[in-house]
């Protein structure tokens, strides 16, 4: 017999809430990281350190926060219009932020006061 999916417990929804907001907060510091990186490379002292620093650490946390962002738009049960634009946030530099923040304005991050969420 098939296990039907359960809705997670409000502490597992608002621990992943809590997690989609730190990757997305690390992502876009590590974007502007490698923008300054890049700025250094090529304007101000023509080495690639900055960019061989922050390149990968950006490249990672890219990939977390496409993952991160999945599966909370599954567990939150996001629109396609809403998962859409978060897929999208990783892409301009620290746009990411504004999704997280549009996010927890609009509650589809849960109510981190309370743990509740809507399913």
């Amino acid at each position: 017999m098939p296990t039907v999916p359960t809705r997670p417990t409000a502490p597992r929804a608002a621990a992943l809430a809590r997690t989609f907001r730190a990757v997305a907060i690390a992502e876009a510091c590590s974007w502007i990281g490698l923008l300054v990186g890049m700025a250094f490379k090529y304007l101000v002292v023509f080495d690639d350190l900055g960019v061989r620093v922050f390149g990968p650490i950006h490249g990672a946390l890219f990939v977390a926060y496409v993952v991160i962002a999945l599966v909370t738009a599954r567990v939150f049960r996001w629109g396609a219009v809403t998962t859409l634009l978060a897929l999208a946030a990783s892409i301009p530099p620290a746009a990411t932020i504004w999704f997280e923040r549009r996010a927890v304005r609009r509650g589809e991050l849960g109510d981190e006061r309370t743990g509740s969420w809507r399913a």
